[in-house]
């Protein structure tokens, strides 16, 4: 079994995150995603200012003590929601959903938010495993695919 932990994000992690975040076929299934995943001057501001923001948390999520993809929070219209990116080439193994569990440990309210693009099935059965239940859709434009998709909301109670 892979040891999967959570660790602060450091700047030496910055340059391996913008090369899984720019992969073309992880944009186009994670779908909301950067305006231009190839514009490390946006990375890096984004990055800067989602780890300054008081009412979020990203970590870096590691495999076997190797860095394999980030997982946050953030509130968003007075909710919190959860994100994760797991790099293409260690999804299937269960870290996404290890690393999820560990990040909802360390958050202390609810319920918690997440949302999916509904044809990315990998990721909603990440979320389900972890007892999310889909409350609804709607449909959104996501720069990943460059059009508007359905999205899938779900929210965690317990």
């Amino acid at each position: 079994m892979v040891d999967v932990a959570l660790r602060p994000i450091d700047d030496a992690d910055l340059d391996a995150l913008f090369e899984q975040m720019r992969d073309p076929e992880s944009v186009r299934m994670a779908a909301f995603t950067a305006e231009d995943p190839d514009d490390r001057a946006a990375f890096d501001a984004h990055m800067a200012r989602v780890r300054a923001l008081p009412d979020a948390a990203l970590h870096a999520v590691t495999a076997d003590g190797r860095l394999v993809g980030t997982a946050g929070n953030y509130v968003m219209d007075g909710r919190t929601e959860v994100t994760y990116w797991i790099d293409r080439s260690f999804r299937g193994r269960g870290i996404a959903g290890r690393a999820l569990a560990l990040l909802l440990e360390t958050i202390p309210v609810r319920p918690v938010h997440a949302r999916a693009a509904s044809d990315n099935a990998a990721s909603l059965r990440v979320l389900r495993r972890a007892g999310f239940t889909v409350i609804g859709t709607e449909v959104a434009y996501a720069n990943g695919r460059r059009a508007e998709i359905e999205e899938t909301l779900l929210r965690l109670d317990r």
